[in-house]
């Protein structure tokens, strides 16, 4: 007949992962070594392989994070080890794109921007850990001083009780105690576990000469099985999973060590129930197992899709077209951070996939290269027709023959239109030269078709009068209007002499303190009569001080992401918040001005 004591290997292991079951003989306790040292469910020490670097990093930070970070060694070292990875193999996609476009292998040199991160948050984790291990040897040796003075007291219990001690009463207390004791060093584990039980199963068969208290005893632990029984039947409905399994391991763990010996007649019946609701349990494994299998095969096909969706990318029918390039860049690069956060795939296909996944991109990216490198050809062409464009330009700037050259010149910015790209280094260079020539050629012309309706030395007097009345503006009520109107008043004045032309940055200077003064931004000025060229200019000054806000927006939003806590409470990000709604709300203004410009208004 098959005991709690004496159960066939299957069926130990099947019933609890913690080790043997209590010794055959009636009254014997079971010293099991791993009754100590609870096992626990290491599952999260594995790492999906697909996770993201950024990913990977924030949760490495996490755990440095957390007060008990030394306790978590196993799972940061798999993190470290799959950001290694991921490093490893953005540096080998960087040399294989070096190679794809004619470069020497030696010649490579990449620093990838993550590995000092990764370094300092290992460097961090170490001096952690080693912290940690100090307190854990501490601590360690403190239970074992506690575990030795328990033994000594059961010892005591025995041999030397004085009359009228309540041996029931006190046993608990000692049973309770070691439960409650922590780890010792494994060094020293399994003499002292061994230790205990040879004093426990003493204390037992002494117990037999005193009926009284070995059926207080029994009567006492077959009351703990029953509560186990109980919560074990409860645990066949529990939903997780998973928790069912990690709570029945704890069951088995307080029924070896605070719910034996009972009475004979109990003692068969009672294990056999827990062992069959044990059993039950354990059968739930095929329902989490087929959950994960399930979502693991959706993952595999969804991540199957992507890969496929890549390679029709890089064999599209409009693969010969920059724009479809353009776009197709932009589409892998969705498609790789949609790969990046789907969940893990059978470990057995893993490899395969992410492999598949690394194979197509690379793919990819050979043929993207090879279309722009056949492209270098037509655009070292299209440079050379831009460039003796410029240099026509440059030699008829300043020619006062107005019926060939305005001609010339109208013809010189179409045919700019119609040449095609230039290699990308070269396009704001050359055309700033080009633009430069065309603006001096076409402001002379304009000056000296001007210049004889103007009366010059009367527009200097009328400035100087404005200049006066702008610099006694003060930050009183209605001086944003008078400073609106006397901004009119100057762009509604014509040239002033060569000599005097100083006036205009004297002007502005003066303008921009009055501005200052009055807390309002230049471009937020109502202001009227702007030629075309002052319109164009004023435009382009918007569009440039917009791009450096967005930018400088952009920066703070990405130093918020590098606190764990980037909330609006904390009080040291106070400053940044207040600082990018000021440039937001400043944005939106400039976005405004450049409407008004745009649609004329």
């Amino acid at each position: 007949m098959t005991t709690e004591n004496n159960l066939s290997e299957n069926e130990e292991s099947k019933i609890s992962t913690e080790g043997t079951q209590p010794e055959t003989s009636e009254n014997k306790v079971s010293h099991d070594e791993n009754i100590i040292e609870e096992e626990t469910d290491h599952s999260e020490d594995h790492i999906d392989t697909d996770i993201s670097l950024a990913d990977v990093l924030k949760e490495m930070e996490n755990i440095i994070n957390a007060p008990n970070a030394g306790e978590h060694s196993k799972k940061f070292n798999a993190l470290k080890e799959t950001a290694n990875h991921a490093i490893h193999h953005e540096i080998e996609d960087k040399k294989h794109e070096l190679s794809e476009a004619g470069n020497a292998i030696e010649n490579f040199s990449y620093e990838h921007p993550s590995q000092s991160k990764l370094s300092g948050l290992v460097h961090i984790f170490r001096e952690k850990y080693d912290s940690y291990q100090k307190e854990q040897d501490e601590e360690q040796k403190k239970n074992l001083d506690q575990r030795q003075s328990i033994i000594d007291r059961l010892k005591n219990l025995y041999t030397n009780s004085e009359q009228g001690t309540n041996l029931f009463k006190s046993i608990r207390e000692i049973k309770e105690e070691w439960a409650k004791a922590g780890q010792v060093a494994k060094s020293e584990f399994k003499i002292l576990n061994n230790n205990y039980f040879h004093h426990l199963n003493q204390f037992y068969q002494m117990l037999d000469l005193n009926k009284e208290f070995l059926e207080q005893e029994f009567n006492h632990n077959l009351e703990k099985r029953q509560h186990i029984i109980a919560r074990a039947k409860e645990l066949e409905n529990e939903p997780v999973v998973q928790k069912a399994l990690n709570e029945l391991q704890y069951l088995h763990k307080l029924w070896k060590e605070e719910a034996e010996p009972v009475a004979e007649e109990f003692r068969e019946k009672t294990w056999d129930e827990f062992k069959e609701i044990s059993n039950k349990i354990h059968e739930r494994k095929s329902e989490l197992s087929a959950a994960i299998e399930s979502e693991q095969t959706a993952n595999l096909a969804k991540k199957n899709e992507i890969i496929a969706e890549i390679k029709t990318l890089s064999e599209g029918k409009d693969a010969t077209n920059h724009s479809y390039w353009q776009n197709s860049i932009k589409r892998v690069e969705d498609l790789r951070a949609e790969f990046l956060k789907t969940g893990s795939v059978p470990r057995k296909l893993s490899n395969s996939n992410w492999n598949d996944f690394k194979s197509t991109l690379r793919t990819f990216n050979t043929i993207k290269n090879n279309y722009y490198k056949s492209l270098k050809g037509s655009q070292q062409t299209n440079l050379e027709e831009k460039l003796k464009l410029i240099q026509t330009a440059k030699d008829n700037m300043l020619s006062e023959d107005w019926d060939v050259t305005v001609a010339l010149f109208k013809k010189l910015q179409d045919d700019w239109k119609n040449v095609g790209h230039v290699p990308k280094s070269m396009t704001n260079k050359i055309w700033e030269e080009f633009r430069e020539a065309c603006n001096t050629f076409f402001n002379n012309f304009r000056e000296k078709s001007n210049a004889s309706n103007d009366n010059w030395k009367e527009n200097y007097k009328q400035k100087k009068e404005i200049l006066e009345n702008l610099k006694t503006i003060t930050d009183e009520d209605g001086s944003i209007e008078k400073i609106e109107a006397i901004k009119t008043a100057w762009n509604n004045i014509g040239k002033v002499p060569r000599d005097k032309i100083s006036i205009n940055a004297e002007f502005n200077k003066t303008l921009r303190e009055k501005l200052k003064l009055n807390k309002i931004n230049e471009f937020d000025l109502k202001e009227q009569g702007l030629t075309e060229n002052q319109l164009t200019d004023k435009a382009r000054k918007i569009k440039s001080q917009i791009s450096d806000l967005e930018s400088e927006i952009v920066k703070l939003e990405n130093n918020l992401s590098f606190f764990k806590n980037p909330s609006k409470d904390n009080p040291l990000l106070k400053e940044t918040y207040i600082s990018i709604e000021t440039k937001k709300a400043q944005l939106e203004n400039l976005k405004q001005s450049l409407h008004h410009i745009i649609a004329g208004e």
